[in-house]
């Protein structure tokens, strides 16, 4: 069985792991390439974060397996 999500859903997925893991509020998010498909892959964005009020700009990958954000890393823009 094939898992079809649409780009704004993984979006969805991932700024909610941003806030739930790591108590970012995503300001923006940018798709930069998008390898996830039936639901495995990686996701990789642009966006800018506010922590506190702060803001940074960062590159990220997010690792989706089963349709789930798994793991990221991350690199400062």
């Amino acid at each position: 069985m094939s898992l079809v999500m649409t780009e704004e859903e993984m979006k969805e997925k991932a700024i909610t792991y941003l806030q739930v893991e790591y108590g970012e509020d995503t300001v923006s998010m940018d798709v930069k390439s998008n390898g996830v498909e039936d639901g495995d892959g990686v996701l990789n964005v642009d966006c800018t974060v506010s922590v506190g009020g702060s803001e940074s700009d960062w590159t990220k990958w997010f690792t989706f397996k089963d349709g789930e954000v798994v793991s990221m890393r991350w690199q400062m823009r």
